[in-house]
This record gives structure tokens, sequence and C-alpha cells, in this order.
């Protein structure tokens, strides 16, 4: 492995979607350090938490298709039985809802939980109130998710925070999607629900802090499952 590419390995990379803000953070920075130097070297400590904060690392991702993966960053703020939210079409039957609060230092790459293929995926605005209130996943600006997978439907939503006013999701209807994989992000402050069929066993608990692509959620009772991973 040669020097350079041994640096090149060292940085973590950075998303291209957060390519605009970064120069436009540092081209902010320059005209307010002509007009009064301190202001550049503020702007400048922004820019490097913008640069942090569209961060992209690689993660090591449980192969096993009968677990249920964090598809975010951040901490686990509710776990409990409830209906999911109309719009994602799964039933007035309850499901256990795992919500995972991402503040602004948080990675705000979003992974897929479960492999499987995306039956539906639907937007709704909605306010702009504090992501970590309950009352979030039913008035803020949102974006839904269900994937079918071996074990069932599993729902998701992206909700948008005080701070956060774009959720982005890469993913489409009909993808085939692998756990660990990314599909999306939201910009500057989150939250993200996941909605898994009651038969699943639970590891995770309130205040706990998740990583996304690597800390299992809960798992599905399947003797006939492998161990392994992938790095990505």
């Amino acid at each position: 492995m040669s020097i350079l590419q041994s640096i090149h390995n060292s940085f973590v990379p950075i998303h291209k979607e957060g390519y605009p803000f970064i120069v436009a953070f540092f081209i902010i920075s320059l005209i307010l350090g002509w007009i009064w130097n301190p202001f550049f070297w503020c702007g400048l400590i922004l820019t490097v938490w913008c640069m942090y904060f569209f961060r992209d690392p690689d993660r090591v991702v449980p192969l096993n298709s009968n677990l249920v993966i964090s598809p975010a960053d951040g901490r686990i703020s509710f776990v409990e039985p409830c209906i999911p939210p109309e719009e994602l079409g799964l039933g007035k039957e309850e499901m256990i809802r795992v919500s995972v609060f991402m503040d602004i230092f948080s990675c705000h790459i979003n992974r897929i939980p479960i492999s499987g293929t995306v039956e539906s995926i639907v937007y709704r605005p909605g306010r702009f109130t504090n992501a970590e209130l309950d009352k979030a996943s039913q008035f803020n600006e949102r974006n839904g998710m269900v994937i079918d997978s071996k074990y069932g439907k599993i729902g998701m939503v992206q909700i948008a925070g005080m701070v956060a006013r774009r959720i982005v999701c890469w993913s489409k209807e009909n993808d085939s999607v692998t756990a660990g994989e990314r599909f999306g992000l939201i910009r500057f402050g989150s939250r993200l629900d996941i909605y898994i069929p009651t038969e699943v066993q639970l590891r995770v608990a309130v205040g706990q802090t998740a990583i996304a692509g690597e800390t299992v959620l809960g798992f599905f009772d399947d003797q006939s499952e492998t161990t392994g991973f992938r790095f990505g």
C-alpha cells in the first residue's frame, strides 16, 4: 500500500450531498473574513462542522437476513408498541416502533434495516417541530417507506426536525434492497422511526446509542441463518 493510499484511507469520506453546503459555508467564511478577520475563523469552524455532518463512513454490516439493523445513527428515544402511520398502509394492528433521534453531530446517512423489496414510498409535507417529541411522527414533514421482507412488512419513516428542512431518499419503489445499504439522509437534525412486526425479539432499549448499519435492533427466530459480515 502506498503512502498516499494510506493517507487517503485514514480520512472518513464525505457524501456528495454535502459538497454544495461545504462550498457555500467556505465562501461565506471568506466574505465575512473580508469584513472582519475573526468572522473568517468562526465561519471556518462551521465549515469543518459541515464536513463532519456529511461524513459517510463505511460500516461492518451483519449479513444475517433475520436481523433488523438500525437505519440511523443516534439515540434510541422510543421503543413501544403502536399503530403505524396510516400512510404506510400497514393496517390497524400494533407493531413495535423503535425511534432513533439524530442530533446535529450524528452521522445522517440512513441505511436499509433489512433485506427485501421496496413496496411503497410516501412523502408527507408538514411542520418542523422538535423531532424528539412523540407528536413529530404525526405532524412533521416526513417520508415513509415500506419494505417487504422475508419476515413480513417493515415500515420506516424519515422525520424532519426543527433544523432539518430537507429529506433525501434515493431508493425507489420496487427496488431490491440489502440490509445496511445507504438509502437516504436528512439534513441537519432529525429522527427515524422503524415499525417492526411484533414477532421480533428486541435487543435495544431507550437511551441506547445506535450505529446505522451495525446495531442490531432485534431479530426474527430463524435457525437456518448463518453468521457473517460485510464492510461497506
